[in-house]
């Protein structure tokens, strides 16, 4: 960690992304407070450690987003579209505990499940779920700010479930005016859904355009 900053626990500024590690560790340490977290994802910045790590805080190169007129659609997703029910914004705790259990996701520690709660709470983080008979089968969560959605975790307890959820958060991005999703992490799957891989150079101007945008706070309303 020798040649990687420390954060200060005094202010929530952060490195110049751009001075990243090659791996994409822009700093370490500081907290999880709600307003250091929005300080990192406005400036492209996202925490992501396990246990008994030190807090740390990443900025990858290439970023993989999502552009939401681009979302590709199968014939067999749309026959899925017709078979869930979509909600947003309904249960965002038991999501982001799903994605921690199904998907082993180590890194949604205790903390970060609680400081997205917090966030949510805040109006700033959003859930969308998929029910199939009443029951909670899918869905994602994120960060809102501006005119960008910040994809954290997505999990599915059916096939096509969790692809449901990103088509209708695709739909809302477009309704919302927003200019792309963040996907973070490249992954063949999203790639397969629309997701394009972009420098991180490139992402940080489009995220200062999208961050100029007044955003939509507070809680959703969509369910079909």
């Amino acid at each position: 960690m020798s040649l990687i900053p420390r954060l200060s626990p005094y202010d929530y500024i952060f490195p110049n992304p751009m001075d990243a590690s090659p791996k994409g560790l822009v700093a370490y340490g500081g907290d999880l407070h709600p307003q250091r977290v929005l300080a990192a994802y406005k400036r492209g910045i996202f925490p992501w450690y396990n246990e008994g790590d030190p807090i740390l805080w990443w900025s990858p190169d290439p970023r993989l987003v999502l552009y939401p007129k681009d979302i590709k659609i199968s014939r067999s997703l749309k026959k899925s579209l017709k078979k869930f029910e979509v909600r947003v914004d309904n249960d965002f705790r038991q999501v982001i505990q799903n994605c921690k259990n199904i998907r082993d996701e180590t890194w949604i520690l205790p903390e970060i499940v609680e400081v997205f709660c917090e966030l949510h709470e805040m109006g700033f983080a959003h859930s969308i779920e998929t029910y199939k008979e009443g029951e909670l089968v899918g869905g994602l969560y994120g960060l809102s700010l501006g005119g960008a959605f910040f994809g954290e975790s997505m999990f599915s307890r059916v096939s096509d479930a969790s692809k449901v959820a990103l088509v209708h958060l695709s739909q809302i991005a477009q309704e919302f005016g927003f200019d792309f999703i963040d996907c973070q992490i490249p992954s063949a799957h999203l790639k397969r859904m629309g997701a394009v891989e972009i420098s991180r150079a490139r992402f940080l101007e489009e995220l200062d355009i999208a961050l100029q945008k007044p955003g939509r706070y507070g809680k959703w309303e969509r369910r079909e």
